[in-house]
């Protein structure tokens, strides 16, 4: 169950010729696609990404109206290795994943590829997912895309652009018989615009087509002698191909002035924060029209040198705005310039950050001290002065007034009470070395559990513990590893390594059902039918194909306690090999996403609808928070009483909570007080239910009535 539904919008994608196609930018590209004739589309999903698979998945019906073939792939290796379908036939194909860490699982399959080259146009759609707000390392798609040698675009970010892009991709692809990498942010794939739709093309030769007609040619084999004569055929033969067809077919892009003493050069995904950029500080007016000469690197790789160094005639100093490091584009233009004997002073990472993501304001500040060093007079009076229009809170002063907010686990996610037992074990058993992944389940290392060491990629929890695996050692690791996590690479570079070597470890896998951090896929493992997909296939069943002797199932994590005595009995057991612990329960954001419909449906309809709430008794909690230390649900916080007696806030559960009981479980647990009660909030009750209400009450009424008159009885005694 992904994280939203795309079904009404894929109408749009039967849109035809003439007709006028608006939405966002997941949803352009897959039309591009469909308008292009392609043949298959595979991918992994993953932040900027995610919603383009989403896409494709609700757009069964009308990919298989076309011929398409579409499958959520296995991992981004897998996605890649699926383009294998274009080096021998004329079908285009297209992968999409998240980078980098989609580039780095899939840079194997990817220089093979590139290596024995294409015959179908190959595009491969990156979700780049760079700066502060990234949840991956900071790297950048573009070296992968200099070592392997495919194409990189970046186009400019509205919806024509996008569309085009496409198109472009797979001719350059099919013209240098070589993969090219469409590179989009997270601000191209969610933007909104329009454009002239096109009709859809059924691929000339579908993937059916190439299976009643097999082909092979040994010279696209990645073999040696082949091996050597490709690396020579991309530079006599495909690289001049895509620098002529960039060339040729004007990718790249000009506007502002043709003359001028200063320009600015920019990755095409760039282009709408340098014109709000040059629209604040009064150099470009609301269409984005200025008189600043730019030049947009709609494909960033291969660089043209002739069209840069034709820009740079007459100019000063040119500005490169290129957003990450190393600095790529900016060095390959000053080895141009260099070779070519200009005098045009090139700067870029001297007004602009080496690092992080060029916001509107890094990129406003960074223009602005460009052209007040290099061209004053252009700028209005009132901008030349330095920081006149940048002003603000300094980012220092903003960490000393606005707390840190860290990730964390959801409202009543079933990850958080393994991470609570795991915490009790450890005041029980002592520190232990823990290894943590990718994946929900990584927000253990942040407070308030303050768990794991390390995480070293998508399912090498386990093997990232491996060398923890000494004769002499007395005690075990824990490494933990998703259920996303185990079936995109786990399984055999975790789980069936530890089996192989022998390692004494405990590995815990997260299983709620979906790949949940990704927005909330299916997987194999998931409980839920899936009519397009095979799902229902049990985790324990792998793990025992892998040869794991020592294998426990917990069906609901919420038990704490359960969970608790699981593992310390792997950290304690005689017998040697992985200890496996499979700790299952449904992710409750997708839980909630699929009930509440059915939930409110039902309540509106006059059903009789029970939901739990949970609460704190105040006048029994005695404030000393340790329910919140075990547990960091967002839904439990503290409340002041106004009873003068009591100094210390006592805990709160508010409305947000979604009754998954885990603030009472851990409460029990680890021993810490009875303050916790569990209330139904009866919707629609039925006469039965308000008969016993009444009764209750009456009871109730009673009891205090009575406590009353003998308090009263005392006190004039």
């Amino acid at each position: 169950m992904a994280e939203r539904s795309f079904a009404k919008e894929v109408e749009k994608l039967r849109l035809g010729a003439g007709e006028e196609f608006a939405g966002e930018g997941i949803l352009a590209i897959t039309k591009a696609l469909l308008q292009c004739g392609v043949g298959y589309v595979g991918g992994y999903q993953g932040a900027p990404i995610s919603h383009l698979m989403d896409v494709l998945a609700d757009a069964q019906d009308i990919l298989g109206e076309l011929g398409v073939h579409f499958e959520a792939s296995a991992s981004e290796a897998t996605a890649t290795a699926m383009l294998a379908a274009s080096v021998h036939y004329p079908i285009r194909g297209a992968a999409t994943f998240k980078s980098t860490v989609g580039t780095n699982v899939a840079s194997d399959a990817l220089a093979n590829l590139a290596s024995g080259g294409v015959t179908g146009g190959a595009l491969i759609i990156v979700g780049e997912d760079y700066g502060e707000g990234s949840s991956i390392m900071q790297e950048r798609s573009h070296a992968f895309a200099m070592k392997s040698q495919v194409w990189l675009l970046d186009p400019r970010p509205n919806l024509p652009s996008i569309v085009k892009a496409v198109e472009d991709g797979f001719e350059l692809s099919e013209i240098s018989n070589t993969p090219v990498m469409l590179q989009v942010r997270i601000r191209c794939c969610h933007v909104h615009g329009h454009f002239i739709a096109k009709d859809n093309k059924r691929p000339p030769m579908t993937v059916a087509d190439a299976l009643d007609a097999p082909r092979r040619d040994t010279g696209r084999i990645v073999l040696p002698p082949a091996s050597f004569l490709h690396e020579k055929e991309k530079v006599q033969k495909r690289w001049p191909a895509a620098v002529e067809f960039i060339r040729k077919n004007k990718i790249n892009e000009m506007f502002g002035s043709d003359h001028g003493s200063v320009g600015i050069v920019m990755q095409g995904g760039m282009y709408n924060s340098v014109i709000r950029a040059l629209q604040r500080l009064g150099l470009a007016d609301t269409y984005g029209d200025t008189d600043v000469p730019l030049y947009v690197l709609n494909a960033v790789y291969p660089l043209i040198d002739d069209e840069f160094l034709s820009f740079c005639e007459g100019k000063q100093s040119v500005l490169v705005v290129e957003e990450g490091q190393p600095n790529y584009i900016e060095q390959a233009f000053a080895a141009m310039l260099h070779k070519a004997g200009r005098g045009t002073r090139l700067v870029g990472k001297e007004h602009l950050p080496m690092a992080g993501e060029y916001t509107g304001q890094v990129m406003l500040d960074g223009i602005g001290a460009f052209l007040r060093a290099e061209a004053p007079h252009l700028l209005p009076g009132e901008v030349r002065a330095p920081n006149k229009i940048g002003d603000g809170v300094d980012t220092a002063d903003l960490i000393n007034v606005v707390p840190g907010r860290p990730p964390g686990f959801c409202i009543g996610c079933p990850e958080r009470p393994i991470f609570a037992a795991t915490k009790l074990i450890e005041q029980e058993l002592g520190k232990h070395h823990i290894a943590s992944d990718i994946g929900c389940h990584l927000f253990s290392i942040m407070p308030p559990f303050e768990l794991g060491a390390t995480t070293m990629g998508y399912g090498l929890g386990p093997a990232s513990a491996s060398a923890f695996n000494s004769p002499d050692a007395k005690r075990r690791s824990i490494s933990f590893v998703g259920d996303g996590g185990f079936w995109h690479n786990g399984l055999t570079s975790s789980v069936g390594n530890a089996v192989f070597n022998k390692n004494d470890g405990v590995i815990v896998i997260v299983d709620n059902f979906y790949s949940a951090a990704t927005g909330g896929q299916d997987i194999l493992s998931s409980r839920a039918g899936n009519k397009t997909k095979s799902t229902k296939h049990p985790i324990t069943e792998a793990v025992k194909g892998m040869g794991v002797k020592w294998l426990r199932h917990i069906d609901r994590t919420y038990d704490v306690g359960k969970m608790q005595d699981t593992l310390r009995e792997a950290l304690t057991t005689d017998e040697k090999g992985p200890k496996v612990i499979v700790a299952s329960s449904e992710c409750m954001l997708n839980r909630q996403r699929r009930e509440k419909p059915l939930v409110d449906k039902a309540i509106n309809g006059g059903e009789r609808v029970v939901k739990p709430k949970f609460g704190v008794d105040e006048d029994i909690c005695t404030g000393d928070h340790a329910c919140m230390r075990l547990s960091g649900c967002p839904s439990l916080s503290v409340k002041s009483l106004d009873d003068p007696l009591r100094d210390d806030p006592v805990a709160h559960i508010d409305q947000s909570c979604v009754g998954c009981g885990n603030c009472g479980e851990v409460a029990d647990a680890a021993v810490l007080c009875p303050s916790f009660y569990r209330a139904d909030v009866v919707h629609n009750p039925s006469r039965w239910d308000r008969f016993l209400e009444a009764g209750r009450r009456a009871t109730i009424g009673l009891l205090q009535r009575r406590r009353e008159s003998r308090r009263l009885t005392f006190a004039d005694a």
